[in-house]
């Protein structure tokens, strides 16, 4: 059996290797056939390539086949005051190279062509454009389209709730009460019976019950996001700083309903030595928003490196291949495997940034309303926490 498990690792690991080789080698013949290795170097921007790839966009890119762009487009939804709501899908404007309704989605090429300030005018933002297809800077366009990001978080809701009702609906019948749990319920259990004791019981006490819908909601939302982000042409959206800043927030919120009066008393008057006051009422007042700042930025740092990371490996390979061809040649095996070594270590890390986000925003809560970081096992589960 753990011999099945590491063949489909390695083929679904392959794939997502094979998936980088065709959107690269693309990326660095788009701009037309090089004569010569040097030129072939200067038309690959291994940055750009890489921006592009966790970034948002308007559409599923899964690989370019003979310079012919596979992708499944999504709906745009945009509204300007001088021209109201507009909807259409984004193939209207077939990768950027077309205007639709005097909307331009912005490419490379057309910044590069209009001399535009690529920090004012990213790619892959939508402007209005005036009949010669220059931007109109005149109209104001609000943007509402359902993004690659957008999509699949909302295609991960939908399957999450799916899943849980199902196994929800084993125990309302009896199974796995009366009888052993079966199926895809027989593997949820221990994950819900390991977050109920590890993280709930441990850092909540007597209060954890209350709090354990959340706590299970928040970890298995980032889980699914986590791992559907590793399948080729999918998009990381627990790699956007976005979607994080939203959970850190819904978790902010949790713990401040969570806060009673010894908190708030241990905030302002923090037992120290009165001369020591004016200094760590500040400090305590930040930590108010250090913590959920810190889940923050874990959670995205963590699952956006991984896939930088391993773009990178796929990348130097034609870096070096426009050195010499002998040389990307003889490094790709070297590279590829690396790629694969690091997919592996993602699948692992999609479980214990899951855990850790939802175990520290019990640690947070338990010491909202415990009130005090002399509290023991709080600030013990929080040390162990960032270790990990």
């Amino acid at each position: 059996m753990a011999s099945k498990w590491s063949k489909s690792l390695l083929v679904a690991a392959f794939s997502l290797v094979s998936l980088f080789f065709f959107n690269v080698s693309d990326a660095q013949d788009s701009g037309g056939k090089a004569t010569d290795t040097g030129q072939s170097a200067k038309k690959m921007d291994p940055a750009k390539i890489i921006l592009e790839h966790v970034g948002d966009a308007h559409e599923f890119h899964f690989w370019t086949f003979n310079k012919k762009p596979v992708s499944i487009p999504l709906p745009v939804i945009l509204y300007s005051p001088q021209r109201g709501l507009t909807v259409f899908m984004s193939s209207r404007f077939d990768h950027g190279e077309r205007t639709y309704d005097n909307y331009r989605l912005l490419s490379d090429e057309y910044i590069g062509e209009n001399k535009l300030d690529e920090k004012a005018f990213r790619p892959g933002k939508i402007f209005s454009v005036d009949a010669e297809g220059k931007i109109d800077a005149s109209v104001k366009v609000y943007d509402f389209s359902m993004t690659r990001n957008v999509t699949q978080m909302l295609i991960s809701v939908v399957l999450l709730i799916w899943l849980m009702n199902g196994v929800a609906g084993k125990y309302a019948k009896g199974q796995g009460v009366k009888t052993a749990p079966t199926g895809f319920q027989g593997a949820v259990e221990p994950v819900v019976v390991f977050i109920r004791d590890e993280v709930g019981k441990a850092n909540l006490g007597d209060q954890y019950e209350k709090y354990m819908p959340f706590l299970l909601t928040v970890f298995f939302f980032i889980l699914i996001n986590n791992l559907i982000g590793l399948v080729p042409g999918t998009a990381n959206v627990t790699g956007n700083i976005a979607f994080t800043a939203m959970l850190g927030i819904v978790s902010f919120i949790v713990i401040m309903f969570s806060t009673g009066k010894h908190y708030w008393g241990h905030i302002i008057n923090p037992p120290v030595p009165f001369g020591v006051k004016p200094i760590m009422i500040p400090v305590e007042l930040m930590g108010i928003f250090t913590k959920p700042f810190a889940l923050i930025i874990r959670l995205f740092a963590n699952m956006i490196s991984g896939h930088i990371i391993i773009l990178s490996f796929i990348i130097l390979i034609f870096v070096f291949g426009a050195m010499n061809t002998a040389l990307g040649w003889g490094t790709s095996p070297f590279f590829v495997l690396l790629s694969i070594f690091i997919y592996l270590i993602e699948i692992l890390v999609a479980f214990i940034q899951a855990y850790i986000f939802a175990n520290l925003t019990a640690v947070f809560i338990g010491q909202a309303f415990e009130g005090g970081h002399e509290d023991g096992h709080g600030v013990d589960h929080a040390d162990e926490s960032v270790v990990i």
